[in-house]
């Protein structure tokens, strides 16, 4: 009797009592199904490391397109419905709001030029969503992206991003002092609403 790949380890175990198949066919099975696990761990793990690149050479290629006053492969890289969240607190875009008020910029042949430093890319479980976070060289020095994308058929979009100047934390003060006068208005606006 030959092993199948339905049998489970009791079965053989009780095959083995009974003299009906030999130990050689058994360790082959079991070697067979160890291997083919293995090879699956594997599988996976490589579609992640690809999905992982792919991010990357998509969020690259965004901030490329920018750099390179490329509107149209620019937008294409981001979800229909996306939304763009800049460092002005005022700032939280639809894809077509962003799309207005970054097109005077690219026709000027004025955008801005990033260039990530450090990224982190994570994953949900079924491997279609992934967000993350990154440290970008900036005309503004250093400032963090934080975004989703989804993968779309075999590409991966942005879905939301959300930009953010850093400010070292013995500056703050500073910086809130320039700021106050600006988003003192703005907070007295929001709180009406």
């Amino acid at each position: 009797m030959q092993p199948s790949p339905g049998m489970s380890l009791n079965y053989l175990i009780s095959l083995i009592w009974f003299k009906k198949i030999n130990t050689f066919k058994v360790k082959y099975y079991l070697l067979m199904k160890k291997t083919f696990l293995f090879l699956l761990f594997l599988t996976s793990f490589a579609n992640a490391q690809t999905d992982k690149d792919k991010i990357n050479q998509t969020l690259d290629t965004w901030h490329k397109a920018a750099a390179d006053v490329k509107f149209e492969p620019y937008f294409a890289l981001m979800a229909d419905d996306a939304i763009f969240i800049g460092t002005d607190a005022t700032e939280n875009w639809t894809k077509k709001d962003f799309k207005i008020w970054a097109k005077p910029y690219f026709d000027k042949g004025k955008t801005w030029n990033f260039t990530a430093l450090e990224r982190h890319i994570f994953f949900d479980k079924t491997g279609t969503i992934a967000w993350f976070d990154e440290l970008l060289n900036t005309q503004m020095k250093i400032c963090r992206g934080s975004g989703v994308l989804v993968k779309i058929g075999k590409e991966w979009k942005i879905q939301h991003y959300v930009l953010s100047m850093t400010i070292p934390n013995d500056n703050v003060n500073a910086v809130t002092k320039v700021k106050a006068p600006i988003e003192d208005a703005l907070i007295a606006k929001l709180q009406k609403k």
